[in-house]
């Protein structure tokens, strides 16, 4: 697997996880309510996860996981997805990165 930047080339959405966060599933969940398709990486299933994670805290991610890209952009974690649903943002966010056709 390869580095943040190679992962998240070419895919609207992207997700990096752990297979039991909760937060991290809520956030699936919303993504895939507006017909994204997100790329989820789970982290503590592959060898180079915690290089990962390094990786995502050198770009800015200030929590753990999820950390979600939104059109090779780095939006941040559950609090900042449900902060743009909120404000009406996402849906318009997933538009312009191609990850819905509406």
């Amino acid at each position: 697997m390869g580095s943040v930047v190679e992962l998240v080339a070419d895919r609207p959405v992207v997700i990096f996880s752990r297979s039991s966060c909760c937060m991290s599933h809520t956030v699936e969940s919303l993504l895939r309510s507006f017909g994204a398709n997100p790329t989820v990486y789970q982290l503590d299933q592959v060898s180079n996860g915690r290089q990962i994670e390094q990786e995502l805290r050198q770009l800015g991610s200030q929590q753990s996981l999820p950390a979600v890209f939104i059109g090779q952009v780095f939006i941040g974690g559950n609090r900042e997805v449900n902060s743009l649903h909120l404000r009406n943002e996402l849906l318009p966010l997933l538009k312009r990165a191609r990850a819905i056709w509406v």
